[in-house]
């Protein structure tokens, strides 16, 4: 592991802060690192609220957008929601769905089946709308480079709505409205949005015609909040908003579907990591296992009977996931091993019986073991397709435009993306990719960084400090829970490895005279020579409540010990 110490703010801004706050100079130090300097930001940080979302007329396109929508709906016109099958594109759609059905019965919801359409707007999906006298398409978390799609809608006598979040190509499609906060013509203030968060803004534009407040659509923020989680977007402005009143209503009043995902889960309150490891893989396993439409129905099932039902079926959809991803990876892993010449700085497999629902899952894997961006590649039809995932800091999405030429479509972001190829031309593309990283990849983004935030002595660690911290959630991208660095640490003597072949450590550890902390290193109980015999050393950890028999205690969660 890498560890690189982010740069302290300069001290004359901490200590206003510090002093405006009242605080510790640490968490004063902590908050200008998020880009917050003075009370207003800070308030506005501790203490989100709804009045800090944008106006969502400020979106390009939006105006029209809401026209053609309440156009469709004076006219009554029948109106097909069309979505991706992950967790941002099926959420995407139970909340539009679920939004418009609230207003007018003519609404209908499609998602592209996997292995027979593949990703995003389809022309099967398209003939379905026709088939069905739909006039109107809204195509949520997908759309933006559907450019034939949308014209052959067009032939059809079918408009497009576009709600994405992807980067758009070189040029945008000819549909009604392409709402995209990443269009180089969009001035929106925020870009960050998932597809569900683009999505929200939509209906936050139509509600706000018919003169009802944004926290009149509350009960929907508990989708965009799942799909902000599970997208991995980043946790800061507008999505800071959203995923805050998002968790409070997964906590407070969860709609059936994610309370019967959630029913078995032993904690007073779920966070955004809950959301992550617990509720999005069983959304996505469903798109992935069987079809995205079953997420869907989960999701906007009213009774807490059938979505239990659901969920039910859902969670074997999961467990049949974990065996397929677990059994992929392990071929995947033995299949590099094998090679007598591993690449320097890629790892790319395939293997045409992978089960394409689960190489996303696997190459986030493979760059776990062997930190390189990744594609693990499998055969559809008459074509290879994969799933690319990169490393912090590098954008395999810039690297695999350079590959174009050997591409036949792809898309995605900086650190996860999608292609398909045709089979001759694999050999060939493998080599420009590997090409184009070695030539554009810094060699030490190759090894895995813990960036920490601050150095922090033991005496400071209080339940004051404790509680403020905690004040930073939710967590995630740009917003990361604070991790911290301490030297001449010294385990009691009954430091140990524990768990299964004593994988992980378990410490009780002082720094001069300061109270004893207990610890635990996950995946580090081969380190533990570093810590017998109270010799002393430096620890890498986040703070966290333990929860042992009713007693709380503070412990640190090591992430990487040294000498």
């Amino acid at each position: 592991m890498r560890w690189t110490i982010k740069p302290k703010p300069q001290a004359e801004k901490v200590n206003k802060l510090a002093t405006a706050l009242g605080t510790d100079p640490v968490i004063a130090s902590l908050l200008i690192q998020r880009n917050m300097e003075t009370f207003e930001d800070v308030r506005n940080f501790f203490r989100p609220s709804l009045d800090h979302l944008h106006d969502p007329f400020l979106m390009r396109d939006m105006d029209k957008a809401v026209t053609r929508i309440e156009q469709a709906l004076e006219q009554g016109e029948n109106i097909l929601v069309y979505g991706d099958y992950d967790v941002d594109g099926t959420t995407s759609v139970a909340l539009m769905s679920s939004y418009l059905i609230s207003r007018y019965p003519n609404v209908a919801t499609y998602i592209p089946d996997r292995y027979e359409e593949g990703y995003g707007v389809s022309f099967q999906g398209i003939d379905y709308a026709h088939d069905n006298n739909m006039t109107l398409i809204i195509a949520l978390d997908c759309g933006i480079k559907a450019m034939d799609k949308i014209d052959y809608a067009r032939q059809k006598g079918i408009d497009f709505i576009v709600c994405d979040h992807h980067r758009p190509g070189a040029a945008l499609p000819k549909a009604v409205a392409v709402l995209d906060p990443k269009r180089e013509d969009c001035e929106y203030p925020y870009k960050e949005l998932c597809g569900c968060g683009v999505g929200f803004k939509l209906i936050q534009a139509l509600a706000s015609r018919k003169g009802q407040d944004v926290r009149s659509l509350a009960p929907y923020l508990d989708l965009v909040a799942t799909a902000i989680a599970a997208d991995i977007v980043p946790i800061t402005g507008e999505n800071r908003v959203l995923a805050y009143y998002g968790l409070k209503r997964i906590n407070t009043a969860p709609r059936p579907g994610i309370k019967a995902l959630t029913q078995n889960i032993q904690k007073q309150k779920l966070n955004i990591t809950d959301v992550v490891f617990v509720i999005a893989p069983r959304i996505n396993a469903a798109g992935r296992m069987k079809h995205g439409l079953h997420a869907v129905n989960l999701l906007t099932e009213a009774d807490i009977d059938a979505a239990t039902a659901f969920a039910g079926e859902i969670e074997a959809f999961n467990t049949n996931r974990k065996l397929l991803d677990q059994q992929i990876t392990e071929e995947a892993l033995a299949q590099i091993e094998e090679r007598s010449e591993q690449e320097a700085y890629t790892t790319v497999v395939y293997d045409e019986h992978w089960h394409k629902g689960v190489i996303g899952i696997v190459a986030s894997r493979l760059t776990e073991t062997y930190y390189r961006p990744t594609l693990v590649f499998t055969k559809t039809g008459n074509k290879l397709a994969a799933s690319a995932r990169s490393v912090k800091g590098f954008d395999v999405y810039n690297a695999l435009e350079r590959c174009s030429a050997y591409i036949e479509q792809f898309g995605g972001h900086k650190y996860a993306a999608g292609l398909t190829l045709l089979p001759e031309q694999y050999d060939n593309f493998k080599k420009q990719f590997e090409l184009v990283v070695a030539e554009t990849i810094d060699k030490k983004l190759l090894v895995p960084e813990i960036a920490i935030d601050a150095e922090l002595d033991l005496n400071a660690i209080t339940p004051k400090f404790y509680r403020i911290l905690k004040q930073f959630a939710p967590f995630g991208p740009g917003n990361m829970t604070p991790v911290f660095m301490s030297s001449s640490l010294r385990d009691n003597g009954f430091g140990k490895g524990v768990g299964e072949q004593e994988k992980h450590l378990k410490v009780c550890v002082t720094q001069n005279n300061s109270p004893a902390f207990g610890g635990i290193g996950f995946n580090l109980g081969h380190k533990i020579h570093l810590i017998l015999e109270r010799k002393p050393f430096q620890a890498v950890y986040c703070i966290e409540e333990n929860n042992w028999n009713g007693n709380v205690s503070l412990q640190l969660r090591l992430q990487d010990i040294k000498e």
